[in-house]
């Protein structure tokens, strides 16, 4: 083992040294070598081919070098996690290798334009992004390791703040607390019915001839996915809401399903292709109208509330747990969260707000409530609501008062980042490390890549 691994290397040596050509399928060209990790030519291009196409103006040597380098401190990661054990399987970046590949792929228009960009086959795309993810997750455990010990004191805060110029400290933009109660349109039923049947008359025209494709450009409601004939890329099972899953990794390919209800809404599904645990499918969403009586019994209902409220007669918070179909925030007494796992904070700036509760929000004063309004909930179905504004923190100038925590975070990952570097410094001493001709001349950051 030790003799065939001796021999690789010496290998690789020869090419990066001599310029030995190897014949493209046996041998790829080295870029650089790492204590046991090699960088591919390949590997650099594809990521410039990326960063161009993604829209950056770097020059382009310069973007090869900064690549490089990026490459090059990544493996020295790696290879520290090949010494330490750790790893990282297949199916712990899947979920984020398709949404990745699925934007890729919404932002060319079409699999086809992609493979066109990147001149591979979608196949081949997907396994460059699984090995990038890969990397990339790797590299953040074994930094997370290195760190895992560091914390910022109360003390190093205040001073990482004191060093920061008066005239750039960032401006906080202004946030506000808000508690809202929500009602979904009364009498649903007969819009949903209403809705099913549309969906059915569109369904008869595809099953007689007629191209799903077309019928989603024209018809379906979710409009971005419309753009592109309904498709909505490779997805897994936990990627799609349980209901549309079922249906459609039960389909055969290019048939239509019957009409199947989500939180969105209702839909029809053409599979257009399976792909091991993934499916890329089309679909057509047709969402339940309200009626202009529904509308006016909604807002009634909710103004009466508001009245109630606002008389004392009832508390805001008793009113959203009766009342509210807000399932987040009517047990919290309406008060509105994020709905984000790793950001859990009851704090908005108005842009996140939904355009009409952001016009509702922007005109009241804190504890005063608005008159009841129409809008739409984070999966695009018409609601109505009344919102409270329970406390606003004008736009300002960092301090360390309002701004503690953004602060603390600001002064850790400085410490944290400055850990790394000297991680990095120290690792490079020990590492074995070989650089091609063509990127000697890179003007690198740190300079002990070429020791």
């Amino acid at each position: 083992m030790k003799h065939t691994a001796g021999i690789t290397l010496l290998l690789l040596l020869l090419a990066l040294n001599t310029g030995i050509l190897f014949p493209q399928k046996l041998v790829e060209s080295v870029a650089g070598i790492v204590g046991n990790e090699v960088i591919f030519l390949s590997e650099i291009e594809n990521a410039v081919a990326q960063q161009l196409w993604s829209g950056d103006r770097t020059p382009i040597e310069q973007l090869r070098c900064n690549l490089f380098e990026e490459q090059l401190v990544a493996k020295l990661f790696i290879d520290q996690a090949r010494i330490d054990s750790i790893e990282v399987s297949n199916s712990e970046v899947e979920g984020y290798l398709n949404e990745r590949l699925n934007k890729f792929i919404a932002r060319a228009g079409s699999e086809k334009a992609l493979e066109e960009v990147f001149k591979k086959s979608i196949t081949e795309i997907k396994a460059d992004l699984r090995k990038s993810l890969k990397e990339q997750e790797i590299v953040n455990r074994v930094q997370g390791k290195i760190a895992e010990n560091i914390t910022v004191t109360p003390a190093e805060v205040k001073k990482f703040y004191s060093k920061i110029p008066a005239d750039s400290l960032p401006t906080i933009p202004a946030k506000v607390e808000i508690s809202i109660i929500q009602l979904d349109p009364p009498d649903n039923e007969l819009n949903k019915a209403e809705a099913r049947q549309k969906l059915l008359d569109i369904r008869s025209e595809i099953l007689a001839g007629k191209s799903f494709s077309t019928m989603a450009i024209l018809y379906s409601e979710d409009k971005e996915s419309a753009k592109r004939g309904g498709e909505i890329g490779y997805l897994s099972r936990a990627e799609l809401e349980k209901p549309y899953a079922d249906v459609a990794f039960s389909l055969a390919k290019n048939t239509v399903s019957k009409i199947v209800e989500t939180r969105y809404g209702f839909h029809i599904i053409q599979l257009i292709d399976r792909m091991g645990d993934l499916v890329n499918t089309r679909h057509i969403l047709i969402r339940p109208k309200i009626k202009p009586d529904q509308e006016e019994k909604a807002i009634s209902k909710l103004d009466s509330i508001a009245r109630l409220i606002r008389a004392d007669s009832l508390s805001f918070e008793r009113a959203a747990y009766l009342f509210s179909t807000h399932k987040d925030s009517r047990i919290n007494g309406g008060k509105l969260v994020k709905n984000d796992p790793s950001a859990r904070t009851n704090l908005f700036t108005l842009e996140e707000l939904d355009r009409n509760t952001y016009l509702v929000v922007r005109e009241l004063k804190p504890g005063e409530i608005s008159k009841p309004f129409k809008t739409e909930d984070e999966n695009g179905n018409t609601v109505f609501r009344i919102v409270r504004l329970d406390n606003q923190i004008p736009a300002h100038v960092a301090n360390l008062k309002e701004d503690y925590q953004a602060l603390y975070n600001a002064a850790l990952l400085e410490k944290r980042q400055k850990k790394f570097m000297e991680w990095i410094d120290k690792k490079i001493e020990v590492t074995y490390i070989k650089i091609s001709e063509e990127f000697k001349s890179c003007p690198f950051s740190n300079p002990l890549w070429l020791k």
